[in-house]
C-alpha cells in the first residue's frame, strides 16, 4: 500500500505515478518472494513461456527493453535455478534459444497467479469505472508512446 504523503511535488502526476509503480512493484518482489525470484527474472521466465517460438537472448533482451547482457545475466539465474535450458536453435545452427523446463512452466503459472493477486489487492481501492479509466490514460502514456 503506497503511504500518504504530505504533499507530492511541483509534478504531482508523475511523483504519484512513480510513488504508484513503487508500491505495485514492492508488492510484486513480495509476491515472488517464495520462488526466489526477482522480477526481472519474472518477467524473463515469462517471455521464455509466453510464445510459440523458443526465444534467443537478444529476443528476450528486446522484449524486455534491457541490454543484451542483463539478458544473458537474467537467464543464467534461471537456469542455475533449473527453470529454463538453452539449447542450439533448430532454425539456425549459429544460435542458441532458451527454453522453459516443466519446472519453469509450472513456476511461470503460480507466480503469474500471485502477480494477478498482489496487483488486484494492490488496485481494490479503485472500482471498475476507475480502473478503466486508468488503463486508457496509463496506455496512452505507454502503450500508445512505445514506438516514440
Amino acid at each position: 500500500m503506497p503511504r500518504p504523503t504530505s504533499r507530492p511535488s511541483a509534478g504531482e502526476p508523475a511523483e504519484l505515478l512513480l510513488m504508484a509503480g513503487r508500491a505495485l512493484r514492492r508488492s510484486w518482489v513480495s509476491a515472488l518472494a517464495p520462488w526466489e525470484l526477482s522480477p526481472h527474472q519474472s518477467r524473463a521466465l515469462g517471455a521464455v513461456c509466453s510464445g510459440d517460438a523458443e526465444p534467443r537472448l537478444a529476443d528476450i533482451a528486446d522484449q524486455l527493453r534491457i541490454a543484451p547482457r542483463s539478458a544473458t545475466e537474467v537467464v543464467d539465474a534461471l537456469e542455475a535455478k533449473g527453470l529454463v535450458r538453452r539449447a542450439p536453435s533448430p532454425h539456425d545452427r549459429r544460435a542458441v534459444v532458451v527454453q522453459p523446463t516443466a519446472e519453469g512452466l509450472e513456476v511461470r503459472s503460480a507466480v503469474e497467479q500471485a502477480r494477478t493477486e498482489a496487483a488486484e489487492a494492490y488496485l481494490a481501492p479503485l472500482t471498475p469505472d476507475e480502473r478503466e479509466t486508468l488503463s486508457v490514460l496509463l496506455r496512452r502514456l505507454t502503450v500508445d508512446r512505445a514506438d516514440s
